[in-house]
Order: structure tokens, then sequence, then C-alpha cells
């Protein structure tokens, strides 16, 4: 290395003089520090260095809680007034939500590269202490900016992902997402991995932790070159990393360095490791650490003085010690990893009450016409199956009928979001063809290979884009990789759609850690719509629930409050949840609900417990009348029948959600008690709507209340919205009112394993649902 080069790798290493700070001004905090791999620093600035000088000006950086806030001051540059008030606790840290602990934060800057004389922008992403679990998230992200930005190749935008040993080797997590490198509809054109190889896990030797020779083993996958280097040979690293840099620029392919190092302390600075490797530990306590090694080398090799380190370190110390005295002129920090500017900002007066603004979801009948001509057309130029023929002639014939089915309706949906500029994306497992091939979105030729058509994607001439990929058969890593895709840009619709609800918990981690409460924790709004393919059809325990009991479970909303009735109630629950979950009955509420997720003015996940059976339902058919200009989206779709002409004879009103709602209907016109049942469908659960399920109560002074589901009694919305329909009565001043339940006994297993269980428990609850009492 030249004399200037190891200069330059003095002063990075002068930098780690932070973790002395932090240490001295609060050694009894947690902070996880970097101490025994100090050149992670210097690793990554050499990275950002040498790419920035081929040209890339954009990284989208994940990592754990180990060195993260060295990572934030000395590689992103985040003020360091910023950082210490953070360890304040009388400093208050978030404008909003819950917040999180300062090891998680991320951060958005963009800052000048001092060795190349450009502009970079640096993302690091937030994330929970699940580790690896930001791995797709970054990848999603980086996916996105690609694509915003035209960068087809990751010329310009290049992903870096840090990891510890144990982690690296153990979390599935991180085969998921290798497996996805060089997908062609996920790659990021190649990854550069740092692994912080301490070779401890917490308190677990790696003999117990891993079976292969190397942590690094599993990038053996997809033929990753793998660079094995001592973390206390500075020279080396800053060699290995500008090697590795420049592997990724030529060739587009992941990378791995594997760091080896020490951890100085335990697991955190409270930790006490010489319980578990006493060896170890007594050997590190006497390891001189890397900066004393290498301004020892420089001195003698006269690279620098001894005065002129001194110096350095005490600059760098009166640093740090003037951002610590002003580290109160920061109390609300921002803490976004992915900023969108301008989003529906509003400058002046009424910025308030805009944000209240509900938007309109209806669609001209002429678009809609000529969507739905365009998705059931024969292609020109590419020889369909015979059976597809079909489908594309029953679906022209529902267009020139002014009808939709579930899969036209989501078309209509997407087609028009498409027409007025907001992209598209559905990803997921067979989502092409759709898992009950109901949805048809790519056309194959049957006679040439690799020729297709997307329909969707000829409707008009200057349309945004509509991508709809077959992922890897990955519900974790496919699904963080979609969350990550969401966060970059608030103008494509998301979608990740499970092919069936049942396997959605596989990524339980990405819904738990980050979709549920990312906002609340991290300030950060998602879009991102989630479709549960849900319903008991007799296909047993694994085919029938997208478990909507743990979503309601996770929803922020109280139910011993009745919100206040004013014009802004239904957009300041929906301001204020942290996600909406929802059961659709029609394919016309779907197509409003889509719509609805890009043009409210905020953005809140959705969780859509989407239908099987409905699909080809005779009567689940919308007209173009409940999407055309007048209609739009219904919490509550309310009884409509004989019963609301005999409204003070109705003896039971019946609340329900999903398609029970035909079971009920068809038992209740069979036993002839139209005009005496009175049934109304809860389409949005969370949050709950409390005003409609109210007007629904009032409109039948002496039915007895009920809610039916076709879930067991302690899964499906029950325990969800009993208290919230007993706050609603409470407001009426109906306390003393019963709520009945109706469904399926409590079961630990989903569903009956056989057809024959399945109708016999259908039949009895709808038996017991649909009868008066004498």
């Amino acid at each position: 290395m030249c004399i200037n080069a190891k200069k330059h790798s003095d002063i990075n290493l002068i930098e780690f003089k932070f973790e002395e700070y932090l240490a001295k001004k609060w050694s009894s905090e947690k902070r996880f520090g970097l101490e025994g791999c100090e050149v992670l620093i210097p690793a990554m600035k050499t990275i950002i260095d040498t790419l920035s000088d081929r040209g890339v000006d954009d990284f989208i950086i994940g990592m754990p809680h180990r060195g993260r806030l060295n990572v934030l001051a000395n590689v992103c540059r985040t003020p360091l007034e910023r950082l210490f008030g953070q360890f304040d606790p009388d400093l208050e840290r978030f404008e909003e939500g819950s917040g999180d602990v300062k090891y998680h934060l991320g951060m958005s800057i963009q800052r000048l590269n001092r060795v190349t004389n450009k502009n970079v922008s640096l993302s690091l992403v937030a994330n929970p202490s699940h580790l690896e679990a930001v791995d797709p998230v970054v990848q999603g992200k980086t996916k996105a900016k690609q694509f915003y930005r035209g960068d087809s190749e990751g010329k310009k935008v290049v992903s870096m992902l840090l990891h510890g040993d144990a982690a690296f080797a153990g979390q599935g997590v991180v085969f998921e997402t290798f497996h996805l490198s060089d997908l062609p509809d996920y790659t990021t054109n190649g990854t550069i991995h740092i692994v912080v190889n301490n070779q401890i896990g917490f308190t677990t030797d790696p003999r117990s932790a891993r079976s292969s020779a190397y942590c690094t083993d599993g990038a053996r996958m997809v033929n990753a070159p793998v660079f094995h280097v001592n973390a206390d040979d500075p020279d080396a690293v800053v060699y290995v990393s500008k090697v590795a840099a420049e592997w990724r620029a030529e060739f587009g392919k992941d990378v791995v360095i594997d760091l080896v190092c020490y951890r100085k302390n335990g697991h955190n600075e409270t930790d006490e490791p010489m319980f578990t490797q006493p060896l170890m530990y007594k050997k590190i306590a006497v390891q001189k650490p890397v900066l004393d090694q290498y301004a020892e080398q420089l001195i003698k090799e006269g690279v620098v003085t001894t005065k002129a380190y001194e110096e350095e370190i005490e600059k760098y110390n009166k640093i740090c010690e003037e951002a610590f005295i002003h580290k109160k002129d920061h109390k609300k920090g921002e803490w976004l990893d992915s900023p969108w500017d301008n989003f529906f900002k509003k400058e002046g007066p009424g910025q308030e009450r805009w944000m209240m603004v509900k938007p309109n979801t209806a669609v001209p009948e002429e678009k809609l016409n000529h969507i739905g001509m365009k998705v059931s057309s024969e292609p020109e130029d590419v020889t369909i199956h015979s059976g597809l023929k079909r489908i594309m002639k029953m679906r022209k014939q529902m267009v020139e009928k002014r009808q939709a089915d579930w899969a036209l309706g989501e078309a209509l949906a997407w087609g028009s979001l498409l027409s007025e500029g907001y992209h598209v994306r559905l990803s997921g497992q067979d989502v092409e063809r759709g898992t009950f091939s109901h949805r048809h979105a790519v056309l194959f030729d049957q006679n040439v290979d690799k020729k297709k058509i997307v329909p969707l994607n000829h409707l008009y001439p200057n349309q945004a884009k509509f991508q709809v990929h077959n992922s890897s058969l990955s519900e974790y890593g496919v699904l963080g990789f979609e969350l990550g895709y969401s966060l970059e840009n608030p103008y494509t619709l998301v979608i990740w759609e499970a092919q069936f609800g049942d396997f959605a918990n596989t990524a339980q981690c990405i819904i738990d850690q980050f979709i549920s409460s990312g906002k609340d924790k991290w300030t950060r709004e998602s879009g991102i719509t989630l479709l549960l393919p849900h319903g008991y059809d007799g296909m047993g325990p694994e085919h029938s629930s997208g478990r909507l009991e743990r979503f309601l479970q996770m929803s922020n909303d109280d139910g011993e409050y009745f919100p206040p009735e004013n014009e802004d109630f239904v957009t300041q629950q929906s301001h204020e949840i942290n996600w909406f979950v929802c059961n659709f009955t029609t394919p016309a509420n779907f197509f409003h609900a889509m719509r609805r997720q890009i043009l409210l003015p905020f953005r809140r996940p959705l969780i859509v417990m989407s239908p099987k059976s409905l699909l080809r339902h005779k009567d689940a058919i919308s007209s173009f009348d409940d999407m055309n200009e007048g209609s739009k989206f219904h919490r509550v779709i309310p009884e409509s029948g004989a019963a609301t002409q005999n409204a003070a004879g109705v003896k039971k009103l019946i609340f329900c959600s999903g398609k029970v709602y035909y079971d009920l209907i068809y038992e209740r016109e069979k036993k002839e008690l139209n005009d005496q049942i009175a049934i109304a469908r809860i389409e949005q659960i969370s949050p709950f709507p409390f005003d409609l399920v109210k007007e629904e109560i009032q409109k039948y002074p002496k039915a007895s209340i009920n809610w039916v589901q076709e879930e067991h009694k302690n899964m499906g919305a029950w325990f969800y919205v009993e208290p919230r329909i007993r706050t609603v009565l409470t407001k009426l001043d109906m306390s003393d009112a019963s709520i009945e339940y109706c469904g399926r006994e409590p079961a630990a297993s989903t569903a009956a394993g056989s057809k024959r269980s399945h109708l016999l428990q259908l039949a009895s609850f709808l038996n017991e649902a649909v009868s008066l009492s004498e």
C-alpha cells in the first residue's frame, strides 16, 4: 500500500476512537460496539470509494446491531449530535410512534465522497433484532431503486449486506436471499457481503454453530467468491475490499468478504464472556487493538509521526466532545431509511384537512370497457391454449354484460391504476397463472418456448408498467423482498400473494417485525398488499386458513373505544391504524380496495383474506355500476333484501365476513326466512367499522345480534369483533344485549381433515345460525 493510502487508512482507524468515547460517556449502555473488528469501517469506505469511482452513486445497506452506531457515524456520516441524543433519556427521540432502540435505527443521507469528489446516497435500512431478516428487504429496496432509475444492470445502485458469522451460517433467510440473487425478476446484479466473523455467536462456539468448515460456505450455492482476511491486517482488508468492489462492478455477481476478527467484549458491553469462553477471552484481554498495532507500524515505517498521530486522536476527541455538548439541539432527528420526498405534502393552511381527503376510487365506464376488452381479447401473435380461449371468450361476454368476476375485477383495478401512471407489481408463487388458474396474467405461446404476452402491459401507449413474477418457492425471502420494494416509492402498488394463506406463516418474521410494526418503530410507511387465499372448502388443515385471527390480534385499534363520529371518521381511523385487514365478498369491493391503496394520502399495508371458491362462484359477480362513477368502497355491505322492508319484524341480525355469507343466504332462502333474518357483511374488519355496525343494529330494534364465521371459535374474527360490537351496544345504551357466536367449535387444527367432517360441521352451524328461537 502506498504512503498516502496508508495515511488514509490510519485516519479511518482513528475514527474508531468513537467506540472509546461511547464507552467513556455511557459505560453501562448497550451499544454493541465494533471493538475487535474496527477495520470494518475502512473496508466499507474502500468499497464505496471504489464503486463511486466506477459510477455507482446509490448504496443500500443492511446490517445487524454489531457496529451499527459506528457505521452510522463514520460511514453514513450521521451527525454525532443526533447519535448522542439517542443515549440521553431526557430527550424525546421520536416525533411519533413508539420508536426503537438506537442500534436498530435506519438512516438515509446524501454526502460528498471526498476520495472521488462525487455525491453518493447511503441508505441504512432499519431492522429488528431478528438476525438476517433485513437481507431480502435490502434486496427488494435495491431492486426498486434500480427499476425507478432505469438501472437494469446495477451500474448506479448497489446493495451491501453485513452479517455475523453465526447468523450467516445459521439463518435460512440467508439461503433464500442468495437464491434470489440470480433470478431475472429479482436480481440486483450482485451484492457485496461482509461477514464480521468474530468466531462466536453470543455464547455459542463455532463447533456448535455450524457443520461447515467456514461460516461463509452457504455462499457456494451461487458460486460467489469468498475472501478470507485477517481483520488485524488493515492493508490486506483494504486490498480485499477493493478487489471485491471491482468484482461486483465487473461481473454483477455476489461476492463475500470474511473478516476474521474477535469480539473484545461480551455479546453487549454489560455481558460477561468469561463464563462460557474463558480461554478465548484470556487471549483477547491481552490482544493489542488493531489501531495501536497499525499506528506502531506506520510510525516505524515513517509514514506518520507519533506527534501527528496523537494530534489526530485529540482532534477526533474534540469533535466528539463538541457533538456531546450540542446533542440537545437534535431532539427530533430523521431516522428514516426510505424518505419519500414531497410525498403528499401540502404546504400552508389546510394541510391537516387535506390529509383527511377521501379518495375517489371509482373509474369511468369507458375505461372499464376499454381495459375489460383488452384483457379478454386473444393476442394476435401468440397462440394460446384452447382452454384459455374459452376463458377469454367468457371474460369478453362478461364485459359485454357489464359484469366482472374476481379475475376481471382485479384486472380492472390494476389496469386503471396503470392507466393513471401508477406501477403495479405482483409477486409470489405461481401468480402469473394464479394458484387456482383464474388469473392468467401472462399468456404463453403453445408452440414457441419463452414467447409470451402480458395483456395488462398493452392497454395504453403511455401507461405505467405491470410487473407480474412467479417467485422462487420461498415465503420469508420473497415477502421480505417485496416489502423492501414497497418502501422505495409510494406510487407503486406492490402485492405479494401466497400460494395458500396457510403458508404465509413461513414469513411470520417479516409480518410481525416489519409490516405490522414498522411504522410505529421506525415511522416508515408501506402500502404493501398481502393476498392470502383463505376459506373453508374441505381441503384440510393446510389449505384453509390465512390465520385471520393473528392479523387482527396485531391490529392497534382499541376495542373499547368508539371514535368520535364526524366527517373525518373513516379517514382518521385509516390514518391511525397500523394496517387494514379485509375479507371481501365481491369483486367490486376488492377493486375499490386495490385502488384505495394508492389513492389514500398516506400508506398502510393491506391484508386480504382472498377467495378461492368465490373466484368462480355464480353469485360473486359485480356489475360495472359498482365500479364506475358514483361507486365507492364499502367497509360494511348491509342487508339489501326482504328484511329491509320488514325491519321492525326482523328477529335476528347476523354479522359475518367472507364467503360464509353465501352459505348463509342459501340457508336463509331454503328456510324461507328472508324477511326475518338480516345479514350484514363486514368487509373491512380492521379498523373496525363501529359507525356502520351501529347503523345496522339501529335498523332492527327487535333483532338478536349474532356473529357467524366458518372458522373455529378460537380462530377467525370472533375474539376481535365481540368486544367491538359490545362497545357499539354500550354506545347505544344496550349494554344488556347479548352477542351470540355461531360457528365451528374451538380446535387445535385449523380445519377438519376430511371433506365429510367439513360438510357435517358446516351444516350444523348453518342450521343453528339460520334458525329462530320460539
